[in-house]
């Protein structure tokens, strides 16, 4: 294996011990969090744009994954649809409030909003937003980015500065975590996002069974008991969430 792959294997690596001991302690009030709100009988929203809406595809009718996940997929946000247009449509004012709008979220609820800089209006929109309407607010967030960059929003707030809890993927300014010939390559944050949103949902589901709660969790449908117990869950909120 190459120099540079063996680096980036590395700088995962590294990332993740950091993220582990530096972290630790968002990580679990984030889990409270989201757990208290589904023993209440709410819900854990999750939110991205661009390259972060992947990880709130992560979190939804994923094998071991929190059953009470609702997705704020929104596909001209997305990258399939037209890259350009999703990352003009993240710096749009107003946006965030008319999404907000289409979704039956109530004051029970958690929303995890994803953004590695932090700065752009619609991410910043979702928070304030979400703060507005009663929820508590978990960010997923690069704090060396956004601290290193000004706000595009007209409150001149980033995400981090609105947030409840905010947990630090601990990349790279940019993102890109290795150079070759003055060009940046080898992003880190899909990973990390990744792996830090499945702890909170492992450190959910210890939450529960301290509490003798009863949570529910899909298994992959690729198993047989597995697919009959995840049918029974998405009859029960298929008509409440529009995604499954």
């Amino acid at each position: 294996m190459n120099s540079l792959v063996n680096d980036y294997f590395t700088n995962i690596k590294n990332l993740l011990d950091q993220i582990l001991s530096t972290q630790n302690k968002n990580i679990e009030l984030a889990a409270d969090i989201i757990a208290d709100a589904v023993m209440a009988d709410g819900w854990l929203y999750v939110f991205g744009t661009g390259h972060s809406h992947m990880i709130a595809e992560e979190l939804f009718y994923r094998a071991g994954g929190l059953v009470r996940v609702y997705p704020i997929l929104d596909t001209a946000l997305m990258l399939h649809e037209g890259a350009v247009k999703s990352s003009a449509l993240e710096r749009l004012s107003g946006y965030a409030k008319c999404l907000f709008d289409d979704y039956p979220v109530t004051a029970k609820d958690a929303i995890l909003i994803v953004s590695h800089s932090g700065r752009n209006a619609i991410p910043v929109e979702m928070a304030l937003e979400a703060k507005a309407r009663g929820l508590t607010v978990i960010a997923l967030t690069n704090l060396s980015h956004s601290q290193a960059v000004s706000s595009r929003h007209s409150s001149g707030k980033r995400l981090f500065e609105i947030a409840d809890v905010v947990i630090n993927t601990c990349g790279e300014i940019g993102d890109a975590s290795l150079e070759v010939n003055d060009i940046k390559i080898g992003p880190t944050s899909t990973v990390t996002g990744s792996a830090i949103v499945n702890a909170l949902i492992i450190r959910v589901a210890e939450i529960f069974a301290k509490n003798n709660f009863s949570g529910e969790f899909f298994a992959s449908s690729n198993t047989d008991n597995g697919e009959v117990k995840n049918l029974q869950y998405i009859a029960k909120y298929k008509n409440f969430v529009r995604s499954l």
